[in-house]
């Protein structure tokens, strides 16, 4: 898909979807969207910016790639490949000493591009060292830390997401971090279809969605959906997320969604009203080398109401409803997961054409696994041509833990 294509309400079907003339069947016969792994040649968030202190190091994890990322004395965040070309002790381990990153074992000193600065002990007539380790193109931003995992010479002319209401004054940001146990694409499928609701009756009531249109391109996919509550018990923080008070109100909304890979957002705006409720931007970071687990990161972007000081006090009523809807779909995502494992493949029967064409979106642009037409069965090829055996990587301590962070 090179073109745009627009899909009206009115080319929806009886059961809600959006019919298209001339589409293609249900993806059965197309490769499996759970074998493709997320395209390195972008900008994902790796930690929190304040996880990562001054003078400290910790590590983090893209693809199965194991990164140590740490912060000089001055001020600076530099991201290494996390082994010591020595013995292969993680640098995560290590300790920071002005601005280079000193392995724990025996002490060979890296500087934040990975090139080794300093071996105490190394006599002239001793071998050739070498030079170092990769060093990842890294920036902060939003108040994350991101990594360009893939080619290097392609970093500088590739955006990071563009995020107006992110530090404006009309805005106050709720970010979330906590992994999901389950392949990236899970998660870009649960925000697009909103037809889930009834997963989260419990806390919104009856919602009823209604697929407005939506648009497909070679990179992403747009939909517009119009929400009215239909009855049943609706949580306070989801009527104070959409800027309707406590006591809410039966005004429909309008909830657009995009998947722009490898990042997605979705906005609110309420009825009658020309300003966004809530703006919420996600990306979804896989982290071993098969791709059956990734770190969800989420900046929620809620609009301060006219009255000072009411968000705040809000703020908690809001953090309890967002972290249980989280927490609902996380259930429902896993077990897609789970299934996929236990049945060696995707048996899905998906009949919504919008996650059809997301998941043609996905497909797409992203690259094969290991394993699975990337590299010899056994092996990944890194961007120096180099082979290295395929492993998983350890389970790393989880510092932020499955809470949201504020």
């Amino acid at each position: 898909m090179t073109e745009t294509e627009s899909h009206s309400a009115s080319e929806s079907d009886a059961a809600g979807g959006v019919r298209h003339p001339g589409r293609r069947a249900p993806d059965a016969d197309r490769a499996d969207l759970r074998r493709v792994g997320a395209h390195p040649d972008h900008w994902y968030p790796v930690a929190l910016s304040r996880s990562v202190r001054r003078g400290k190091v910790r590590a983090a994890t893209f693809a199965g790639q194991r990164i140590a990322v740490y912060r000089g004395r001055g001020g600076t965040v530099h991201a290494l490949e996390d082994r010591c070309a020595h013995r292969q002790v993680p640098l995560s381990m290590g300790v920071v000493e002005g601005d280079v990153l000193r392995c724990c074992y025996h002490a060979w000193a890296y500087r934040g591009d990975g090139r080794i600065s300093q071996i105490p002990y190394l006599s002239k007539g001793d071998g050739r060292p070498p030079r170092g380790v990769r060093g990842y193109p890294v920036r902060e931003a939003y108040g994350l830390v991101f990594v360009f995992p893939g080619d290097p010479e392609k970093a500088d002319r590739t955006a990071l997401p563009d995020l107006p209401a992110f530090g404006s004054p009309d805005y106050r940001t709720m970010t979330f971090s906590r992994t999901v146990r389950c392949h990236y694409s899970f998660m870009h499928e649960n925000l697009l279809d909103m037809n889930h609701q009834f997963l989260h009756r419990g806390v919104v009531g009856r919602l009823r969605p209604e697929l407005l249109g939506y648009r497909t391109a070679a990179r992403s996919v747009e939909a517009e959906y119009r929400f009215t509550h239909a009855g049943g018990k609706r949580n306070r923080g989801a009527n104070l997320l959409a800027g309707e008070g406590l006591g809410g109100s039966d005004s429909s909304d309008v909830m657009t969604i995009r998947t722009e890979y490898p990042y997605q957002t979705l906005d609110l705006v309420p009825q009658d009203s020309e300003r966004h409720s809530f703006r919420l931007w996600a990306a979804y970071v896989p982290e071993d080398a098969e791709q059956r687990t990734c770190r969800a990161y989420g900046l929620l972007m809620i609009a301060k109401p006219g009255v000072p000081g009411v968000l705040p006090l809000a703020w908690p009523l809001i953090r309890r409803f967002t972290e249980r809807v989280f927490a609902e779909d996380r259930m429902a995502v896993e077990a897609e997961q789970r299934a996929w494992d236990e049945q060696g493949g995707d048996r899905n029967h998906e009949v919504f054409p919008l996650i059809l064409d997301v998941r043609e979106v996905l497909r797409s642009n992203g690259v094969p696994l290991v394993g699975h037409g990337a590299a010899p069965d056994g092996e990944r090829t890194n961007h120096r041509g180099d082979h290295a055996p395929a492993s998983r990587p350890p389970q790393c301590p989880d510092v932020l833990g499955d809470l949201p962070e504020t």
